[in-house]
């Protein structure tokens, strides 16, 4: 394994993990820890090399709950800190996340989704959207989730991730598959264009000549811990306000909008080239946060006329919130492929056809 060369304004081919892992150290990320899990094992070991090599720290965990729990020790210390697992290593490290969130700590956390539930297999997946986007541990917390769709995105994203991460004081989750994560694809390295990172006045970096900080998520004065919640989620309206992001394509004069997100919108996206050929109105809207998800604009879109069809790499998920935003106003349908299965374009232009011609089944429940 090479270090890539990414001083260049010239497009590289890259594989996505690894793109992750270069993107981050851009960012100045200067600690990562984690633990083996395919398919996401191009991250570490990329970043085992590239952190000796800026002066960073790589700790290779003995677990992923050591791993999570490290990341928050360098967090509170104000460095700029990462770790990245697959989907059975993610709910290892669901306990610390909520210890993050309560304790206002940014990090980010990278999931290279495989299929289960259990150890299932090592192909790509979806299935890990309710976990990231509804708080797969406990307490009332909420993580910015980015949802890249091809190599370029996996390295701008994950440098944006770094900045709100810091700027909200809250984890951020990037969130692919492996077809994602194991893809190759040319890429332009867009450079990191911060000069100084900011200050962590809440650090703990030793108190000498101020008053000593206190980072903690334990609260248990009289109502203590509820002033603290609001506090938490006055910060997760604010991202509602402000961090959506979405693609749209073709929307506005559509009888169908796919929605879908990462490599399932890849597959649709090619299957809804090849209807609008055949004069079938379809369009796309494409989730890039799915915290926070674009709800304000697919209840805009949402009418009496035009149907939805959530297309995911699950059992139905995504689908859950798509009916959530269109609230009644318009028929939300459902096509999914779980356990790691991948979808075909022919496959979905034949369900996409089925649900312009109401052969399909709404999504009620």
């Amino acid at each position: 394994m090479t270090s890539k060369n990414v001083n260049t304004v010239e497009k590289i081919l890259m594989k996505g993990n690894e793109a992750i892992a270069e993107a981050a150290i851009n960012a100045r990320c200067r600690f990562f820890a984690g633990y083996p899990i395919t398919p996401q094992n191009e991250i570490p070991e990329y970043l085992s090399e590239r952190m000796n090599q800026v002066g960073g720290v790589f700790i290779q965990s003995e677990s992923e709950i050591s791993a999570i729990n490290m990341v928050f020790g360098a967090s509170a210390a104000g460095v700029r800190s990462m770790t990245s697992s697959s989907s059975p290593g993610i709910s290892l490290k669901q306990e610390g996340i909520s210890f993050l969130c309560g304790a206002q700590l940014p990090c980010l956390i990278v999931n290279v989704q495989r299929g289960g539930p259990g150890l299932g297999n090592i192909s790509g997946s979806q299935a890990d959207y309710f976990q990231a986007v509804k708080g797969g541990g406990h307490g009332d917390y909420k993580l910015l989730v980015y949802a890249p769709y091809n190599v370029q995105e996996m390295w701008d994203l994950t440098m944006q991730a770094f900045d709100k991460s810091d700027e909200y004081r809250n984890p951020a989750m990037i969130l692919v598959d492996g077809m994602l994560g194991q893809m190759m694809e040319p890429l332009f390295p867009t450079p990191y264009t911060k000069t100084k990172l900011p200050i962590k006045t809440w650090a703990l970096t030793g108190c000498a000549g101020r008053k000593p900080n206190v980072i903690k998520s334990l609260y248990m004065g009289e109502g203590e811990l509820e002033r603290q919640n609001q506090i938490l989620q006055d910060k997760y309206k604010k991202m509602k306000d402000l961090e959506v992001m979405f693609e749209e394509l073709d929307v506005e004069d559509a009888d169908v909008i796919i929605v879908a997100f990462g490599f399932a919108a890849r597959v649709a996206l090619s299957a809804i080239r090849g209807l609008q050929r055949d004069g079938r109105k379809v369009g796309m809207l494409r989730p890039i946060t799915l915290f926070p998800f674009p709800a304000r604009q697919i209840h805009r879109l949402a009418d009496g006329r035009r149907k939805f069809l959530s297309i995911e790499m699950n059992a139905g998920q995504m689908v859950e919130d798509v009916r959530l935003a269109v609230n009644g106003r318009s028929e939300v349908f459902f096509y999914g492929r779980p356990g790691g299965a991948i979808m075909t374009t022919d496959e979905l232009s034949a369900v996409i056809i089925k649900c312009i011609e109401n052969k399909l089944e709404p999504h009620l429940f």
